[in-house]
């Protein structure tokens, strides 16, 4: 069993980024290469503008190439619930937020031909239990009356037809949603990037970014440093670097993901007909997905600690039983990859995007960045550009997490509240 991501150690080999030292003005300085930091890359670059991407290690080494591989419509957390936070109208403008991302994903891949196996198959939320599938129900039909009628609630009696497993109640299906190798897609973007005039530097950590007056930024980086109009920050949950105000407003949730060995045709047939992307209803739940080579990909929180090897193997064995036990016609098959990725989560589970002393940035992802960290970085090319009405997340407010400092001491705490939770829900 290889402890990496099935997507990193199966992507295009060539490399991504470019030789020499950092240095010389920008319009753009761009702090992150992950889908956020390459798609506002590639759209600066696409309208003319001067761009260096910095990366402290590799293009796509982060949560852009360690995640489900999915790309879905849908909010992070239950519509009716923001509904409850929000009020109707603006939890149905997060909703259509997501609907425009996968549009965004499925735009950029078709006009720069990234070749990244995407397939259009939408998610099925899958009900762990009855009383999770009666929820399902009053949320659809929400969904349904206010947002996306393009959704369908399939019950127990039908949840044969799309999966094969008796831990199921029904799901609820929505159509407007796909599913991609993401290493591939990575790669597709960075190559996009540079063939428009971007420059992407790896191994290139930033240490400062200090404003420099009318001369703009100047950022800092192991590699040397760059002058910037405007700089960008993209980097999700970074440990290191002059980030301690986000550090401060996320949280690094580990999630973990193990990959099979390749099953075949005839199995993903008769188990997955529809091959679509899948979640439960559990709050420790569970997403998977078959690869274009019929493996299947499975994750979750396996545990609330970070990614670490080798105990990235330990959190792989969680996922193995768990997979045994949604299904057991599965508990013999060979583990091929298992890792660990860092989810950057808001405590309401919404993206924040804008501006911090000048300073341009969008994160905050909460597990279901793949879709909108590509769309955001598309935005905040339009936001650099003067479109400040182009953020869907722009007047959202981001106080720092009470407690926290940048260690998150509080997540076995959070583990094993919603395990408990779990048991009675």
């Amino acid at each position: 069993m290889k402890l990496d991501s099935y997507w990193l150690d199966t992507a295009p080999v060539a490399p991504l980024g470019d030789d020499g030292p950092v240095e010389g003005r920008v319009d753009v300085a761009v702090v992150g290469g992950g889908f956020t930091g390459l798609s506002a890359a590639l759209a600066l670059a696409r309208r003319g503008a001067t761009v260096a991407l910095l990366d402290a290690g590799r293009i796509g080494g982060g949560a852009s190439g360690r995640n489900g591989g999915q790309v879905n419509t849908g909010v992070a957390q239950d519509f009716a619930a923001l509904v409850a936070q929000l009020g109707i109208e603006r939890a149905r403008r997060c909703y259509l937020a997501y609907a425009a991302a996968v549009d965004t994903v499925e735009r950029v891949i078709r006009e720069e031909s990234i070749d990244c196996d995407y397939v259009a198959s939408g998610k099925l939320k899958l009900a762990a239990k009855p009383q999770h599938y009666e929820h399902l129900e009053k949320t659809a039909e929400l969904i349904h009356r206010v947002v996306d009628p393009n959704i369908e609630l399939i019950d127990a009696a039908h949840i044969g037809n799309e999966v094969q497993s008796d831990r199921f109640y029904g799901g609820l299906l929505q159509r407007h949603g796909g599913q991609m190798h993401m290493g591939r897609f990575a790669a597709g973007l960075a190559q996009a990037a540079r063939r428009h005039g971007a420059r992407l530097y790896e191994q290139a950590a930033v240490s400062s970014i200090v404003k420099g007056g009318m001369d703009g930024y100047r950022v800092v980086s192991a590699r040397g440093e760059v002058t910037a109009t405007h700089v960008l920050l993209a980097t999700g949950p970074s440990k290191h670097g002059p980030f301690a105000w986000y550090r401060r407003r996320l949280a690094p949730i580990g999630s973990f993901i193990i990959v099979t060995e390749p099953l075949g045709a005839d199995v993903v047939a008769r188990i997955f007909p529809q091959r679509r992307a899948y979640t439960t209803t559990r709050l420790m739940h569970n997403y998977f997905r078959v690869t274009a080579d019929t493996r299947l990909v499975f994750g979750g929180r396996a545990r609330f600690t970070a990614s670490e090897q080798p105990s990235d193997e330990k959190s792989g064995r969680i996922l193995q039983r768990s997979l045994a036990e949604l299904f057991p016609q599965l508990a013999k098959v060979r583990i091929d990859y298992c890792w660990g990725g860092l989810v950057d989560m808001t405590a309401d589970r919404l993206p924040r995007a804008g501006q911090h002393d000048g300073i341009y940035f969008s994160l905050g992802y909460s597990g279901h960045g793949t879709q909108m960290s590509t769309h955001m970085g598309q935005v905040m090319a339009d936001v650099i550009d003067g479109r400040e009405d182009a953020n869907p997340w722009r007047d959202l407010p981001w106080p720092a997490i009470p407690g926290h400092t940048g260690k998150p001491w509080f997540l076995p705490i959070v583990g094993a509240y919603y395990r408990v939770k779990d048991l009675f829900y």
